[in-house]
C-alpha cells in the first residue's frame, strides 16, 4: 500500500483537534465545579456567619450585658434595632421576627401584629390546655395567662406537653409557664393556680381576653365558664372529652349544637340549652364511641376513708381514674390553638367539615319509633309521644352498634331501616332498641304483641346478640352520664 503523508498530515491534525476539544471540556468543568466549590464555601462561612450574628444578637439581647462573648468572641456593643419587653427581659424585635418567620409567611404583617398583641386565657392545664398553650405561644401570641387548680403528677407525664419528672409536684400553671419562656423571651405569662369559679374573682380572670381556651372536664365548671363567656360577647373555643379515645380521624370542629356521639359534648350541650345557650361554640370533640376501655375501680381502701365525692380536693371532680391515650389530649389541644390563630389571624374555617352528618336519617328512625310506640300505647292521633331516646342515642344504635345491619340473621343491610322495641316486658331505653327491616319490624311487633317472646320468634342466637349490644350500650352509657351524680363514676380532682 502507497505512503500517503497528506492523509497523514490530515489524521494527525484531527486528533489533535479532538484533543482539544476534550481537554477545554475538561478546563470548563473543572472551572464550573471549581466555581460551584468556592460559592458553596462562601455560601457556607455566609450562613456560618449569619448565625453567629444571630447568636450574638441572641445572648446581648438576653443577657443584656456588654462583656457577653460567642465562642470567645466579644459580642458587638452596637444595637441598632428596638428591643421588646415582656416578661421582665428584652429581646431585640429582628430576632422576634426572625424566630416567627413562618408565622409571618402563612399569615401576612398585619395579622401577625393582631395575634401578638391578642390576650388569650387558657383555663385548664394539663393534657389538651397545655398543648394549646405551646402552640400559640410557638405562634407568636405575646401575652396569655394560664388557670388550673391542679399539680404536675406522675400519671400526667404521658400525655403533657411540658411536665418534666422534675415538675411532679408542682403546679401545672407554673410547669407551662417555665417551658414557654424558655421558647419564647418575649412573652408574658400570667398564672394563677387555682380552680375558675363563676363569680367576681373568676370573671375577673377574664377581663380583657381576646379568647378563652376552655380544657376543663368538670361539666359544671365547664358549663359555668361557657355560659358566662357566651353571655358576654367572649370569644370562647372549648375542647369536649378525650378520655378513652383512640381514632384521631373521627376528632373534629363544629358548633356545639352539631356534636354527636361525645359523652361530654352531650351533657354540656343540654345544660347549655337550658340556659339559653343553644348553639355559638365551637368545641373540638370526637365521633368515637369508646370501645372495650373502661374507668379504672377505685381501691376498697378509698371507698373505707368515706364518701367518695369528698375523697377528692375539689367538690364534684371524680376520683376515678380515666383510661387517657396520650397523643388524643394533644391532637384536641393543637386543634385548639389552631383554630384561634386562625381566628386571630383573620383565616377562620369557613366551614369544619363533619366526619358525620346524617341528621336526617336519625331523625327519621326517630320519627319511625315514635309512632310505633305511639300505636302500641293507644295514644290519640297526631299525639307524639316523647321518648327517653334522642337523636345520638339512635345515632349511637344505628351507627356504631347495629353498624346500620338488621338484627335479624343474615343481618342485611335494610332497605327501609327502622327501630322497634325488642322486649316489651322492659322499658323503652337504647339497651332495648334493635334495627329491623321495616317488614321485620311489622312481624316482630304482631308477634310479640300477641305473647310470642322475641327469643321464641328470632331465637337464642339472635336474642344472645341483642344481649351483646346491650353490654355495648351499657358501656359507652357510662360515659354519656358524666352529669349524672353517681359515686361509681367518681374522680379525682384533674382538669385534663
Amino acid at each position: 500500500m502507497p505512503f500517503d503523508l497528506a492523509s497523514l498530515q490530515s489524521h494527525i491534525q484531527i486528533s489533535t483537534h479532538k484533543q482539544h476539544l476534550i481537554l477545554t471540556a475538561l478546563a470548563a468543568s473543572l472551572g464550573t465545579a471549581a466555581l460551584f466549590s468556592g460559592y458553596s464555601l462562601l455560601d457556607k462561612r455566609r450562613r456560618k456567619d449569619r448565625r453567629r450574628e444571630l447568636e450574638g444578637d441572641a445572648l446581648r439581647s438576653i443577657i443584656g450585658s456588654k462583656n457577653a462573648t460567642r465562642h470567645g468572641s466579644p459580642v458587638p456593643e452596637d444595637i441598632e434595632e428596638p428591643h421588646i419587653r415582656l416578661g421582665g427581659e428584652a429581646y431585640a424585635e429582628h430576632l422576634i421576627r426572625e424566630q416567627l418567620a413562618r408565622n409571618y409567611a402563612f399569615f401576612g404583617e398585619e395579622p401577625m401584629a393582631r395575634i401578638r398583641k391578642a390576650r388569650v386565657v387558657v383555663v385548664g392545664c394539663g393534657g389538651v390546655g397545655s398543648w394549646a398553650a405551646v402552640m400559640l405561644v410557638r405562634s407568636g401570641i405575646s401575652h396569655i395567662r394560664l388557670i388550673d387548680f391542679d399539680y404536675v403528677t406522675l400519671s400526667s407525664l404521658n400525655r403533657h406537653a411540658t411536665a418534666m419528672l422534675s415538675d411532679v409536684g408542682t403546679p401545672k400553671v407554673a410547669c407551662v409557664a417555665r417551658r414557654l419562656r424558655e421558647f419564647s423571651r418575649w412573652v408574658e405569662v400570667d398564672t394563677r393556680t387555682e380552680l375558675w369559679k363563676n363569680d367576681d374573682g373568676g370573671k375577673e380572670l377574664l377581663d380583657g381576653a381576646d379568647w378563652v381556651i376552655d380544657a376543663i372536664d368538670n361539666i359544671q365548671t365547664k358549663v359555668d365558664l361557657l355560659h358566662y363567656c357566651h353571655s358576654h360577647n367572649i370569644p370562647v373555643f372549648s375542647s369536649m372529652g378525650a378520655g378513652a379515645k383512640t381514632d384521631p380521624t373521627r376528632i373534629q370542629i363544629a358548633d356545639i349544637a352539631n356534636t354527636i356521639y361525645d359523652p361530654l359534648a352531650r351533657a354540656v350541650r343540654r345544660r347549655l340549652r337550658s340556659l339559653g345557650v343553644p348553639s355559638g361554640i365551637p368545641v373540638v370533640y370526637s365521633t368515637e364511641v369508646p370501645g372495650d376501655v373502661k374507668l379504672l375501680p377505685l381501691p376498697e381502701e378509698e371507698f373505707a376513708k368515706g364518701k367518695v365525692q369528698e375523697l377528692g380536693v375539689m367538690d364534684e371532680f371524680r376520683v376515678r381514674v380515666l383510661p387517657v391515650l396520650g397523643p388524643l389530649p394533644a391532637i384536641f389541644g393543637l386543634n385548639a390553638a389552631t383554630y384561634v390563630l386562625a381566628e386571630i389571624g383573620g383565616k377562620p374555617i369557613p366551614n369544619p367539615l363533619p366526619v358525620k352528618n346524617r341528621r336526617k336519617v336519625y331523625e327519621k328512625l326517630l320519627r319511625d319509633l315514635q309512632g310505633r310506640e305511639a300505636k302500641r300505647s293507644g295514644a290519640e292521633p297526631g299525639v307524639v309521644p316523647r321518648l327517653p331516646i334522642d337523636e345520638d342515642d339512635v345515632a349511637l344504635i344505628f351507627e356504631d352498634i347495629h353498624r346500620g345491619r338488621s338484627i335479624i340473621p343474615p343481618h342485611p343491610v335494610p332497605t327501609t331501616p327502622t327501630l322497634v322495641r325488642w322486649d316489651p316486658a322492659m322499658a323503652l331505653t337504647p339497651e332495648n332498641v334493635v334495627v329491623m327491616e321495616r317488614k321485620e319490624a311489622t312481624r316482630h311487633e304482631n308477634g310479640i304483641y300477641g305473647a310470642t317472646s322475641p327469643v321464641e320468634m328470632w331465637g337464642a342466637e339472635t336474642d344472645a346478640l341483642v344481649e351483646k349490644h346491650r353490654k355495648q350500650i351499657r358501656r359507652v352509657r357510662e360515659w354519656v352520664d358524666w352529669d349524672v351524680p353517681n359515686e361509681s363514676r367518681m374522680r379525682g380532682n384533674e382538669i385534663i
